[in-house]
């Protein structure tokens, strides 16, 4: 042995992450991913995952790492032994610029945290079991979230990129898998890429994203492409054709006479002058005629403007105006879980005490005071204080 890996081995390695050489051997025939194509695959879940962070910092207030991606390959028994389950299972389908779909796998135990956040708590609330208002808010989290990456996968292919609403499902995965879902990834092999995500001091764990071998074969087919276009479309253009004999000949039977002019001929014409022909006098330049300019003088207003004068007439002007006058008892502030938990019969506390004087406003802004009147039938409001 001389040391020097061949390149199947060097493959093997790639595609298995430097594991185990029985999960990670190389696939056959055509279905056989690259060294270089994995190089692609992962720098295109790198830059994808990087803005999917930036939107799921947006969505739960707290700051999202996502390490660098590892690729490799696996198959559904790898995925059973070594990852937490029950786990959730979102689909990721692409109806525009390119044909197939990923999944993305999340723990139970992230994805109850996240929903939490988004909805206002501060991602401790995890006891409750996973239901559809986990699902829900999850798939519309990485709706945003794939969206936004997306975005980037079409800077990046040079065409648009469009992707269907997710569908996320809670998957034991010790269960016969036959779901609608993965039955494209229950045969053979796929890409499994690896991400180390963090959120705050919450959430230190690992999500996976799985490709089959045809989609991401396409994915590096476009990126290619799109490659090549590029270096195409920079390419140094061709030199312009070599003119004709007889019109060379002119400038170089020329050159002789136009060395013996003087040399002030090479120099530019200034404006107002006339072209300078060989052998006439030069013309002497022309006198540019004097402006007149004098200082703009303006009318003073002081002591010729009385507002007492205008101030009756400009504001009849304006009292046909309606303004909006409302009448605010009280104010608070409710998370989406305590709203969604509204019933009839549901008592809302407000920040004012009983008897403290209720808010009046026009137009928004805070103008007075008052106390609740009742007029025959109808509620009314003594103003009981201007605020200035």
């Amino acid at each position: 042995m001389d040391g020097v890996l061949s390149q199947e081995e060097i493959t093997a390695l790639l595609q298995n992450g430097g594991g185990d050489a029985g999960a990670g051997a190389p696939v056959s025939g055509n279905d056989q991913v690259t060294a270089d194509e994995c190089d692609t695959i992962g720098e295109i879940a790198n830059i994808s995952m990087g803005t999917a962070a930036t939107t799921l910092f947006s969505l739960v207030n707290h700051k999202v790492d996502i390490s660098t991606p590892v690729v490799s390959m696996a198959k559904w028994e790898d995925i059973v032994s070594q990852y937490e389950r029950p786990c959730v299972f979102i689909r990721i389908a692409y109806t525009v610029g390119l044909d197939g779909s990923n999944l993305l796998v999340l723990k139970e135990q992230d994805v109850k945290v996240i929903t939490d956040l988004m909805m206002g708590g501060d991602g401790t609330n995890t006891e409750e079991e996973l239901g559809e208002l986990h699902l829900s808010a999850i798939s519309e989290a990485m709706n945003q979230m794939m969206g936004s990456a997306a975005t980037s996968l079409s800077s990046m292919l040079d065409k648009t990129i469009d992707i269907s609403p997710p569908e996320a499902n809670l998957i034991d995965l010790t269960d016969s898998l036959d779901e609608k879902e993965i039955d494209e990834f229950l045969t053979g092999d796929f890409i499994k890429i690896s991400f180390k995500m963090e959120i705050g001091d919450l959430v230190d764990s690992t999500i996976m994203q799985l490709y089959p071998i045809s989609f991401a074969k396409e994915m590096c087919e476009s990126i290619k492409s799109n490659m090549t276009k590029d270096m195409e479309e920079n390419a140094t253009p061709a030199p312009a054709p070599a003119p004709s004999a007889a019109p060379q000949q002119a400038p170089q039977q020329a050159a002789p006479q136009m060395m013996q002019q003087p040399m002030m001929q090479s120099q530019p014409m200034m404006q107002g002058q006339m072209p300078m022909m060989q052998g006439q006098p030069m013309p002497m330049p022309m006198m540019q005629q004097p402006v007149n300019v004098q200082q703009a003088q303006f009318q003073s207003f002081a002591g010729d403007f009385n507002p007492a004068i205008f101030q009756k007439e400009n504001i009849d002007l304006i009292m046909d105006v309606p303004l909006e006058v409302t009448v605010e008892l009280g104010r608070t502030t409710k998370s989406i879980q305590e709203i969604l938990d509204f019933a009839p019969g549901t008592i809302i506390e407000l920040d004012k005490i009983a008897g403290e004087p209720i808010d009046v406003l026009v137009n928004g802004k805070y103008v007075a005071k008052g106390e609740v009147v009742v007029i025959e039938e109808s509620f009314g409001v003594r103003i009981t204080e201007i605020i200035k």
